[in-house]
């Protein structure tokens, strides 16, 4: 017989995360089908210690506090201005949404889920609670895809047209034509590009390459499934082969074990196009000293990255002097207004108080 107590958590659960009613249910449906985003394997009523009575905890980036009043008014909710805020409160807390730190949690013994608001979750994954399983992690994957595909375009097309040299001529008003400055000047209808890492970002990426009549390849570790755009998805072992035949490759690669410096002099030397190279995926996945040595040995035409290893980027650093490479301070997903993440945000705190399974649940032992 359900115990009294258990009855009441589960009433909670049921008042509090009333359905979404019109425009909002059918935007969060819409988001689910249009980003392909899954559910978690377990739902939040089987995870020891879930109870929607606990008060969430939300990092304040924009989100207005009565937005969540109108659809979960029988929820604690709080919206934390700071760390030290969040901390406050985490005593009393059942998730903490966009804060992940070993002092947060260790103050929130009652936690069951966290929400991070970034697609990479190797820093919360860094966590004993979150890399144990101890918890429900969950994070942004998908939601700055298309953003990110755009940065990723910009920084390609940046380099193709050389346009770093002619925007540095405007300095000193100087009218830059000729073959000296349009040699290295290319299209990239016809050409090919390989993805590595075809999760959310990189489909998008590649969306928009086919978009500009590039032929898309790229690898996944999971399947060799991928939308009728990608011309042929190859496993992660295939890395090798396919970049030989690139002629401009992205990295869309997560940080884990297996992909911490995967891009090195081994991957490097092996190209035989002198391909392009953009990095919008994680610093760390990239040998720094075997992609600066292919730079300046013209193994690579040029190279867009959005992320560094070490990063921030130090200004005595070498990669600053390199002049075919433009570097942007990992801020590829910025801009927009953040719809994506909003709508994903109410819609796992709606799971969440209902008990469902959420949306966007990270595998500790895959690390994305």
């Amino acid at each position: 017989m359900m115990t009294s107590m258990r009855f009441l958590v589960l009433l909670f659960a049921v008042l509090a995360a009333r359905p979404l009613v019109g425009s909002a249910q059918d935007a969060a449906g819409e988001l689910i089908d249009q980003a392909g985003l899954r559910e978690g394997p377990v739902a939040m009523r089987n995870i020891e210690g879930w109870d929607p009575s606990r008060r969430i905890v939300i990092r304040d980036i924009g989100f207005d506090a009565t937005l969540f009043e109108a659809r979960f008014g029988a929820a604690d909710i709080v919206i934390a201005e700071s760390v030290d805020d969040a901390r406050a409160h985490a005593g009393k807390a059942g998730a903490v949404i966009g804060y992940c730190s070993a002092g947060l949690l260790a103050d929130a013994p009652h936690v069951t889920w966290v929400q991070i608001y970034s697609a990479g979750a190797e820093g919360c994954l860094a966590v004993e609670r979150t890399k144990h399983a101890d918890v429900v992690l969950t994070n942004m994957q998908k939601m700055s895809s298309p953003v990110i595909a755009e940065h990723t375009i910009a920084l390609l097309l940046a380099l193709t047209r050389n346009l770093p040299e002619f925007t540095n001529g405007m300095d000193e008003g100087e009218w830059k034509r000729g073959r000296r400055y349009t040699n290295d000047m290319t299209t990239l209808a016809g050409k090919t590009m390989l993805v590595l890492g075809l999760g959310g970002i990189g489909t998008e990426i590649a969306r928009r390459a086919a978009a500009l009549d590039m032929r898309v390849t790229a690898t996944r570790n999971s399947s060799r499934s991928g939308p009728g755009f990608v011309d042929y998805v190859g496993l992660s072992d295939e890395m090798n082969d396919l970049a030989r035949d690139a002629d401009v490759i992205v990295n869309a690669l997560p940080l884990t074990e297996t992909t911490y410096r995967l891009l090195g002099t081994e991957f490097f030397s092996g190209l035989s196009r002198k391909p392009y190279f953009v990095n919008v995926g994680r610093g760390a996945t990239v040998d720094t000293d075997a992609l600066l040595d292919a730079l300046r040995d013209g193994t690579l035409a040029g190279a867009g990255l959005d992320v560094t290893d070490p990063e921030p980027l130090p200004p005595d650093h070498d990669l600053w002097r390199e002049p075919n490479l433009i570097v942007t301070p990992h801020i590829s997903a910025q801009g927009g207004d953040r719809v994506r993440h909003r709508l994903l945000v109410l819609e796992n705190v709606r799971r969440y108080l209902a008990g469902d399974a959420l949306l966007n649940v990270v595998d500790p032992a895959r690390g994305y």
